[in-house]
């Protein structure tokens, strides 16, 4: 398929070939309508003439005598009529002329009166009715003409055969009334005209048609192909010209307004020189957008890298510590996000462990996490008995005086007290946090939230606390997680979460955040990812190594 190229043709070609078809279309409508209206004139003129023969036919016929010419009375005056209408047959050159007198109860049988035969003028084969023959009336067209005549509803009735069938030649055949001295119709004469004329004169009209459409068309085809060469071709041959180099060139060319008289034509030379400026100028502006966008991707995937860097990555996270597990994940929803976590040891007994979320996305999202993630790891709980409370109540009034952006973060903070599993914690509007007690599952740990950190300066942040036992798992998370949508706009909620928590329960923190994330691939599919994915695990465990 690759190997066949598509074949084109020039336009003229296709209009010229437009024309004839249109032309010889044309010309077969104008023959049909010819034909017909040739031959209704024919067969008009034809009906008319042989009305007037048939009406003069009926002179030489006595009305008054046709039952008696049945009954063998007045031999003489018959054989004299029937002579004269012989004598007509021949004169008028018909094919027959006869008389019949029909029986008018269904007009479908009738007897034979006169009958007078030409076969000479059609090469005919008819016989000569006797006097007194019988026979049925040939069809219901003929029997419905018949009644016409006899109840005077037309003055005469024409039956027109073209295509008669076995062996006979096209002809009509007109039926007058036979009056009598009282004005009744006593019997019908008929006519039988041939009409091969028609034949032979319609053929000579039909070629003419024929002829003279195939010069128009002819020299139609030739004036349009010159004129269309001459004011569209030769211009569009320009502007295609012109299209093919700037495709090769990529450089502005010379103005084309003025190549034609059509406006078409010099709109579409203005349409296509104003491309070339446009075109020209976007690449140029597309080739300094792609450097800038290259250089920002460069950077960005900097600061992806050491946004990952500054977040604890490196697992297991305390190989010498067996009393406890942990382990956490962060997912940006662009290079650079907005959420963090952080755990690290305070003292030889105490784990610090944070999760926040900024408002906003992208770098400044990033910019204001990190600040905050450092002052949690660096400043630290510097002063002895210091509570996660005071700690962000310390990092609120510091953020709050240079926060010009007015952005804002939540926090759960907490000091995890290895020896003993207490935990005291303090949450800065923050998600609930998720509890999975030995032997139970996970849950919801409600308390009570504070405001997020930033949106008021002095805030005196609380503290809450409770204890974990051996074999507790605590989850926490941000609320991208809850929020992930998929494509039909269904959010993945408490309930999924809670369920992809409990159906890995058993396992480690690594494995029940690696399900975790797994089960949200899944829910949202082709959805492009709206917000930051960031989660982490702690499992408690007891030092077996003081049992």
């Amino acid at each position: 398929m690759n190997g066949i190229k598509k074949r084109h043709t020039s336009m003229i070609t296709n209009v010229i070939y437009a024309i004839i078809c249109i032309l010889a279309l044309f010309g077969v409508i104008v023959c049909i309508i010819g034909y017909i209206s040739f031959t209704d004139a024919f067969k008009n003129e034809y009906a008319e003439t042989t009305y007037h023969m048939a009406d003069t036919a009926t002179a030489l016929v006595v009305g008054d005598h046709i039952g008696d010419y049945l009954n063998g009375e007045f031999p003489e005056e018959y054989q004299e009529s029937r002579h004269f209408l012989n004598e007509y047959c021949l004169k008028m050159n018909v094919s027959l002329i006869y008389v019949i007198k029909v029986d008018t109860s269904d007009y479908g049988r009738f007897v034979s009166v006169f009958n007078a035969v030409n076969n000479a003028v059609d090469n005919s084969t008819y016989e000569e009715w006797e006097l007194g023959f019988r026979r049925d009336t040939t069809n219901a067209e003929y029997r419905a003409k018949y009644r016409s005549v006899y109840e005077e509803k037309e003055p005469y009735e024409t039956v027109y055969r073209l295509n008669p069938g076995g062996g006979r030649h096209s002809h009509i055949t007109t039926i007058v009334p036979v009056w009598d001295s009282n004005g009744n119709v006593a019997a019908l004469l008929c006519v039988e005209r041939p009409i091969s004329e028609m034949q032979r004169l319609i053929a000579p009209y039909m070629i003419v048609i024929f002829l003279s459409t195939l010069f128009l068309a002819v020299f139609a085809s030739y004036l349009a192909a010159y004129y269309i060469h001459s004011r569209v071709g030769a211009p569009l041959n320009a502007l295609s010209k012109e299209t093919a180099r700037f495709a090769k060139e990529n450089t502005i060319g010379d103005d084309l307004s003025s190549i034609s008289d059509f406006e078409e034509i010099t709109g579409l030379a203005d349409s296509i020189h104003q491309m070339e400026t446009s075109i020209v100028k976007y690449v140029e502006f597309q080739a300094a957008v792609t450097t800038e966008r290259e250089r920002i991707g460069a950077e960005l995937n900097l600061a992806s890298n050491i946004q990952q860097k500054s977040l604890p990555n490196v697992y297991p996270a305390f190989p010498d510590r067996t009393e406890f597990d942990i382990y956490g994940l962060m997912d940006p929803a662009k290079e650079v996000g907005g959420d963090f976590y952080n755990f690290f040891m305070n003292d030889d007994d105490h784990l610090i462990l944070a999760i926040g979320d900024v408002s906003g996305k992208g770098v400044p999202a990033a910019l204001f996490m990190m600040e905050t993630n450092i002052l949690i790891s660096y400043r630290g709980f510097t002063e002895k008995g210091e509570t996660p409370g005071d700690a962000l109540t310390f990092i609120n009034k510091h953020i709050s005086d240079y926060n010009s952006e007015d952005m804002f973060v939540s926090i759960w903070l907490a000091s995890i007290e290895i020896s003993t599993g207490r935990v005291i914690a303090s949450n800065a509007g923050h998600e609930e946090i998720v509890i999975c007690r030995k032997g139970g599952e996970f849950e919801l740990y409600k308390t009570k939230h504070d405001i997020v950190v930033a949106a008021v300066r002095d805030v005196e942040y609380s503290d809450y606390e409770f204890r974990l036992g051996e074999g507790d798992k605590l989850f926490v998370y941000t609320d991208g997680l809850l929020e992930a949508t998929n494509v039909n706009e269904e959010m993945f909620g408490m309930n999924r979460m809670l369920d992809a928590l409990n159906e890995a329960k058993e396992k480690t923190p690594q494995e029940i955040l690696e399900n975790m994330q797994r089960r949200v691939e899944e829910f949202v599919g082709d959805a492009p990812q709206f917000d930051d994915l960031t989660m982490v695990c702690f499992e408690f465990r007891k030092d077996r190594s003081r049992s």
